[in-house]
């Protein structure tokens, strides 16, 4: 077990014990399978993802690298056994651009793997992509981002989980640079590109037909 979360500006230095047993100081944390760091930012969790992702894809190598099985059904297994394990709980991250760009390598490496193909073939990863029948996976973070979004914003105003929209945070000071990326920020940047207002998410099947996006056929 381990403890420290948060401002290590605020935070007190004091000493916690179990029984006689010192609690050592981290951080970062496992919690429910992500990695949650004290600054707030996600890179760890990114690269656990990443990392989870590919031991589910190396323990199905001899099915989805097998040259007898259809191109098609190795996409579909993806899809269904892969892709989950590197987006899950990606709904939640004020993902960065560079992020992202990440998790998009590692899965055309795997795209381009399961294809017998590599880089010096010269395919464009759009032409993999529809080979295999798989969307970009950043445009599938931004389907579960809003999809998640609309579930909180169908939950009633009193539900502990809306609440913390009404919470008001003191004005602090605010170092040198760029501020932090915020999911609210990801979000009125999404229904801007999708030229569409928070009230909609109300409708849950209008909802899911504007933000979902089906996987080539």
């Amino acid at each position: 077990m381990h403890y420290e979360f948060g401002n290590s500006r605020n935070r007190d230095d004091g000493v916690i014990k179990l029984g006689e047993v010192e609690v050592p100081k981290v951080n970062h944390f496992r919690y429910l399978g992500s990695i949650i760091q004290n600054d707030g930012n996600i890179e760890n969790d990114v690269t656990h993802r990443i990392q989870a992702g590919w031991k589910k894809w190396r323990s199905a190598t001899g099915v989805i690298c097998d040259r007898h099985v259809p191109t098609k059904l190795k996409g579909r297994f993806y899809r269904t056994a892969i892709r989950p394990a590197m987006l899950y709980g990606s709904e939640c991250w004020a993902v960065k651009q560079q992020q992202l760009h990440k998790v998009n390598v590692a899965e055309m490496r795997m795209l381009r793997w399961m294809c017998s193909k590599t880089r010096k073939d010269r395919i464009r990863n759009i032409e993999i992509q529809r080979q295999v029948g798989v969307t970009p996976i950043d445009t599938k973070i931004r389907e579960g981002r809003l999809r998640w979004f609309g579930h909180l914003q169908r939950w009633p105003t009193n539900a502990p989980t809306r609440k913390l929209d009404s919470i008001e945070i003191v004005e602090i000071r605010r170092g040198r640079g760029r501020p932090k990326l915020t999911w609210d920020a990801l979000i009125k940047r999404d229904l801007n590109g999708l030229q569409s207002s928070p009230s909609i998410a109300l409708n849950r099947a209008q909802w899911k037909s504007l933000i979902h996006v089906a996987d080539p056929s």
